[in-house]
């Protein structure tokens, strides 16, 4: 059956939860009310799913959103608008066949009709080469490293959206994006009730 990148439903949290904590070291483990409030939150929270299993998922958000982590937080001091990439897991038997290209070609497809930067980190201890290379290979670039006050020491990564200015240019300054489904933003549960949109 047909692969499907689609929103997240919370139905999918439990999934979702157990694939993100057998991730192993490259991810941080997480519990049901963070990922509840994730999924609150993110601008952007979509899953893969084939045969009605979820192969993987990846979560981001604007840099308006009310996030306290601390790699999030440097994005926010440093720049002014960027979509930011908190977490993508592939479970263990979906890795290696180009899932999480999909998946950063999908969260750029709706970044770079918002925002003109894609950020995100990746661990420097342990160092995962292959994930530092496949970072370097999607175009993103070291803009910064700090140490996590509780975690392990990061790579600050950004990339330049250059469709960004002609999206500006032609649609956000001048009404906004065309109303269409594929541009619409996902319903957050949290909207309407204190986030910013």
């Amino acid at each position: 059956m047909a692969l499907a990148i689609r929103d997240v439903r919370e139905h999918d949290l439990d999934a979702v939860l157990a694939l993100n904590n057998a991730a192993g070291t490259g991810i941080l483990a997480t519990d049901l009310d963070r990922l509840r409030y994730l999924y609150d939150i993110a601008h952007y929270f979509r899953v893969a799913e084939q045969d009605g299993r979820i192969l993987g998922f990846l979560i981001a958000m604007r840099q308006d959103t009310d996030y306290t982590s601390p790699n999030f937080r440097w994005f926010q001091a440093h720049y002014e608008s960027f979509v930011y990439i908190d977490r993508i897991v592939i479970a263990s038997k979906s890795r290696g066949h180009g899932l999480g290209r999909i998946f950063y070609c999908d969260v750029q497809s709706y970044a770079e009709v918002r925002v003109p930067l894609l950020t995100c980190e990746v661990f420097l201890e342990p160092r995962n080469d292959q994930t530092v290379l496949f970072h370097g290979t999607m175009g993103f670039q070291e803009v910064g490293q700090q140490k996590m006050e509780e975690g392990p020491k990061v790579s600050l990564l950004a990339r330049e959206l250059p469709s960004f200015p002609f999206v500006r240019e032609r649609y956000l300054e001048h009404g906004g994006l065309p109303k269409v489904d594929w541009l619409a933003e996902r319903h957050r549960p949290m909207d309407g009730v204190g986030a910013v949109a």
